[in-house]
């Protein structure tokens, strides 16, 4: 009888533990390794192949995927990869998912362990965030899904009719969600998703701290009130994706509970700051939201993807998404004895994101991850600093977490030529694999941007960096100042 299992325990052992070596020599050699490397053309062939019918011996699959796959990773496990907030994974992560595929359980729901892995790990997010107990939540893929339910939650509690049975038709006014112009781009998504459009997404400006007006605010509120709409929620950032700004928390739960709107937050950039006592009290506020979304696969490090979501009122969270189908009754005894995790989200079938999670508290305890989010934050800082000591840098946005935005200025170069001349910067750090910095633009000026996000990053791997760009951009001033105009 032909199984997937292997023809030989001892043999797949030997490929298993191989595997398993190699993993950990490379991530241990990591700060010595390019940060990117370009994939050469060979290898991108190599990688499109008829569809396999017949077999391949496992270890030369083993070895394919490492010359033609894990020897180009994206980057984010090295210590100088700041191009986007993320993460930077660990191993203790990769192992628990792989303990996790092995023991293979569906959390949709069910009585077993692993689900009750999943309700640990949800409490112990809860009080990290400093909600209260009997609030709900959910794992999810990430910040996206995480903010997509909350604001189903929020959209349905609100509406004061039954959207799940009646739909937006039933609406006697159209609902409007505010959120600053800095929010990401994940909730215009979301809206749209929730059939309301991205017109109900009213973005408020910011000030030069890139923290939502809570005048224009107040305003917006009061017009659309006014003008035939219903406000619902107000969604505030913990740590917008731009430049790690926090929106006034207090001052919009203050609002909300005045004007009966649903306080939301996003924190999956800032909320986890909480850890770090000497940055805590930059999320008072965050603990009187009524739903928060927060990734552990970003400052928790643990392999992509875990995200979640709580939600204050569990019933409300629970009203939003229980769905009862026959082939899914719950039972009094055995498998089916125990609640059905999907009532708390959109996913039937979901992976035991939990473990990693779960192993990696357990491990390394809250106070290790508080400081090294502490850390991070204290590298933004200095690499602040190196930024305006040189007369040649300009910081673009102040630093309240873990990214800085900035840019190579060398004088005399109008905006289009400063665009240029930093972007070919970025390139060419990534493609020597010295730094991976991204690009944004604040407030109409364009600049690279460092979201330090490492649990690897060192003061070292800061300065190196900074030292990198300013050699750079000298480098392509004066190439520039030789080759004259065109």
């Amino acid at each position: 009888m032909e199984t997937l299992d292997p023809p030989d325990w001892d043999s797949f052992a030997r490929i298993a533990h191989d595997a398993v070596d190699r993993a950990i020599a490379r991530t241990a050699a990591l700060p010595g390794r390019p940060v990117w490397r370009p994939i050469p053309q060979a290898v991108r062939d190599g990688l499109r192949q008829p569809l396999p019918v017949d077999p391949t011996p496992l270890d030369r699959v083993v070895e394919d995927a490492w010359g033609g796959v894990l020897d180009y990773p994206m980057g984010n496990t090295h210590p100088r990869f700041w191009m986007w907030y993320m993460g930077a994974s660990s191993l203790t992560g990769a192992l628990a998912d792989f303990l996790a595929a092995v023991d293979g359980s569906n959390l949709g729901g069910g009585n077993h362990a692993a689900a009750e892995c999943e309700g640990q790990v949800i409490d112990w997010l809860r009080q990290i965030a400093g909600f209260p107990e009997g609030a709900s939540g959910t794992l999810t893929s990430g910040g996206s899904v995480a903010n997509l339910i909350g604001l189903t939650v929020a959209r349905n509690r609100m509406a004061r009719v039954d959207l799940r049975e009646e739909g937006l038709a039933a609406l006697p006014r159209p609902l409007r969600v505010y959120a600053s112009d800095q929010v990401h781009g994940c909730h215009q998504k979301a809206v749209e998703l929730l059939g309301m459009g991205n017109r109900a997404l009213r973005r408020i400006p910011t000030g030069p701290d890139c923290r939502m007006d809570m005048a224009a605010l107040t305003r917006a509120i009061d017009e659309d009130r006014a003008g035939g709409w219903q406000p619902t929620c107000v969604i505030a950032t913990a740590g917008t994706v731009n430049t790690g700004a926090i929106d006034p928390l207090p001052a919009i739960a203050d609002l909300c509970r005045d004007r009966g709107l649903w306080f939301h937050v996003d924190g999956c950039i800032g909320a986890l700051t909480r850890l770090s006592p000497r940055h805590a009290p930059l999320l008072d506020g965050m603990d009187r939201a009524d739903s928060l979304a927060l990734d552990p696969h970003k400052s928790l490090h643990v392999p992509f993807e875990a995200g979640c979501i709580l939600v204050r009122d569990a019933q409300a969270h629970l009203d939003s998404f229980a769905l009862h189908s026959p082939y899914l009754d719950p039972a009094l005894r055995g498998i089916a004895a125990a609640e059905w995790l999907l009532d708390w989200g959109i996913q039937t079938t979901r992976g035991f994101r939990a473990l990693k999670v779960w192993m990696m508290l357990r491990e390394h305890g809250t106070a290790r991850f508080g400081r090294i989010i502490g850390r991070n934050i204290d590298q933004a800082r200095r690499m602040a600093a190196g930024i305006d000591a040189h007369p040649r840098l300009v910081r673009l946005s102040p630093v309240t977490l873990d990214i800085v935005c900035f840019r190579y200025d060398p004088g005399g170069l109008d905006a289009a030529a400063l665009t240029a001349l930093n972007a070919e910067i970025m390139m060419r750090l990534q493609e020597t694999g010295i730094a991976a910095f991204s690009d944004t633009t604040v407030h109409g000026q364009h600049g690279l941007r460092a979201a330090i996000c490492n649990h690897r990053t060192t003061d070292e791997d800061i300065d190196t960096a900074l030292a990198a760009v300013v050699r750079t951009g000298d480098d392509l001033a004066l190439a520039a100042t030789h080759a004259g105009p065109a």
